[in-house]
């Protein structure tokens, strides 16, 4: 079982049902739903945390967030909530990383899939600027390790060409 927002079951308490339901009175969803807060069944900022938890793994934090805010929650509390996800080891780069690594282990070769995928990140929520960062680190580990997979070079050896026996092209034909 979920946990709620104070909004999300204030609007589900008060629907009145298209079976010719009578409505149920707002004072007295307000004053169950004030004891449930009291007693500490009703806590928006546990909501706010699991809602992140979950969401967390596929999402970015604009996407996080607006779905807050959706559910009824304070600017304060959705600040609060983001500001724990962008803790230093989960951050919006690292998810958008993660989701690139496991949709696309191999180098972006096209420019039509490089879209692609920057598109399908846009849509999990996450910013133009985190997109652009982690397509650069993707493409980079990619030739990274291809770099780790070439033959030792000494970029400082000094190369001496060899001298061809063949003779040089006639410049009089």
């Amino acid at each position: 079982m979920r946990e709620h927002s104070r909004a999300e079951l204030e609007r589900k308490l008060t629907r009145t049902r298209k079976t010719g339901g009578l409505a149920p009175d707002r004072a007295e969803v307000a004053a169950v739903l004030d004891e449930l807060q009291t007693l500490g069944l009703l806590d928006e900022q546990r909501f706010a945390e699991s809602l992140v938890r979950r969401r967390s793994v596929k999402y970015g934090s604009q996407r996080i967030g607006q779905e807050l805010r959706m559910h009824g929650l304070d600017e304060g509390t959705v600040s609060g909530a983001l500001d724990a996800l962008n803790a230093p080891l989960l951050n919006d780069l690292t998810r958008a990383l993660h989701i690139l690594r496991k949709r696309d282990p191999e180098l972006l070769r096209s420019p039509q899939e490089r879209v692609r995928q920057q598109r399908f990140l846009a849509g999990r929520g996450f910013s133009h600027d985190v997109i652009r960062q982690a397509m650069k680190l993707h493409a980079a580990t990619h030739r990274q390790g291809a770099m780790d997979d070439a033959p030792d070079l000494d970029p400082y050896e000094e190369v001496h060409e060899q001298p061809d026996d063949t003779p040089p092209p006639d410049a009089a034909d």
